[in-house]
């Protein structure tokens, strides 16, 4: 027993070091590349984390598991040291400034002193953990455009989520409707996965050639596919093809919204606005797998992928909001903010579409 909670807390480290590795990375990429190569950086990034965590690292963890207790939990810490010793000699300054509101105002002259023309710099508010907290919420949530996003996708991990949590039972054995094998459900899976990194390496040009607003569009269409298609069909080739359409629209859509977000939110604000923005967006996966489970057990488990597949579709009214001439300007904003350094200022001068006199009612 004593084992199981230790296994607990290791996971409960794990996920709370992922969580910072995540909006860290996300933070830190605008900093790392120029902001017209944000979406090739950040679908590179997507394919590297899906192969290893797709690909790489379930076989890798089986082997480890094989040779031996020590070696399956002494691996993951030395590459974790190998990650330190990567990062260790980038060159750059990665520190996000403070709230102060200040910022970008010219020096008051040292009291007593205002003759001999010395100035001082105001010290900086140190501001609370709850206090840049509720920052980052302001600008996320002010923001009609993050706003948008955030609940977009906080509905489409809503309805996959419900999916996931009870796939295995559609899919796995002679008893379920699919009657795979365990392999064939890996491999199933997997194709997700694989849609998924083909599609990292492909959103850059698609987001030439198709446009932003028809990438997110078109991911919205592809998931209701990825989720909805197991309703209507036990054909595994029809819901593995359903499966890498949708891989490769989470990708993009991904892609899209990640780089602009790094694009319009303020240098000092990206850490706290990701993980704003995450909490939203992310904290509505244990409620689908919740949901998953009651439209289970109350209607059955085709009933589940139906639902999942309205609620995708229903976040098409979003598309109401996201506009290609939405988000260049916002763009713009933020590139006229960053080169006249006057701050951020309210949610409302950094978008013009973030004012709630122009909201479109979804």
């Amino acid at each position: 027993m004593d084992s199981i909670w230790a296994l607990y807390a290791v996971a409960l480290g794990l996920g709370t070091a992922e969580t910072v590795y995540d909006t860290a990375a996300q933070s830190i990429l605008p900093r790392v590349v120029r902001r017209d190569q944000l979406s090739r950086a950040n679908g590179r990034l997507y394919a590297v984390e899906l192969s290893a965590n797709e690909f790489v690292g379930p076989p890798l963890s089986g082997f480890l598991v094989a040779a031996g207790v020590i070696a399956a939990f002494a691996a993951p810490g030395v590459l974790w040291l190998v990650a330190v010793v990567v990062l260790w000699p980038m060159r750059g300054s990665f520190r996000a400034g403070t709230a102060d509101p200040g910022a970008g105002a010219k020096p008051e002259p040292e009291p007593g002193r205002a003759g001999d023309g010395r100035r001082t710099v105001r010290k900086r508010r140190i501001a609370t953990v709850g206090t840049e907290i509720a920052e980052g919420l302001r600008f996320a949530w002010g923001n009609r455009l993050l706003r948008t996003f955030a609940m977009m996708t906080g509905g489409f991990n809503l309805a996959s989520s419900a999916v996931m949590a009870i796939i295995v039972l559609f899919a796995v054995g002679p008893g379920s409707p699919m009657g795979l094998s365990e392999p064939a459900f890996g491999v199933l899976l997997a194709t997700m996965a694989g849609g998924s990194v083909v599609g990292s390496f492909l959103v850059e040009g698609m987001e030439r050639r198709f446009g932003r607003v028809v990438l997110i569009f078109g991911s919205v269409l592809t998931g209701a596919l990825m989720v909805g298609t197991p309703a209507l069909t036990t054909n595994p080739f029809l819901i593995g093809a359903a499966f890498v359409l949708g891989g490769v629209g989470v990708v993009a859509s991904n892609v899209v919204m990640v780089s602009l977000r790094q694009r319009i939110t303020p240098d000092r604000l990206p850490g706290r606005v990701n993980s704003a923005y995450r909490l939203v967006a992310w904290g509505t996966r244990p409620l689908g797998a919740l949901l998953g489970g009651l439209v289970a057990e109350v209607w059955g488990l085709r009933a589940v992928f139906a639902v999942a597949a309205v609620v995708m579709l229903s976040l098409l009214t979003g598309m109401t909001v996201v506009r290609g001439r939405a988000m260049e300007d916002a763009e713009r904003e933020a590139a006229e903010r960053e080169e006249s350094n006057d701050g951020p200022g309210t949610p409302e001068q950094v978008d013009p579409a973030s004012s709630e006199t122009h909201h479109t009612q979804s």
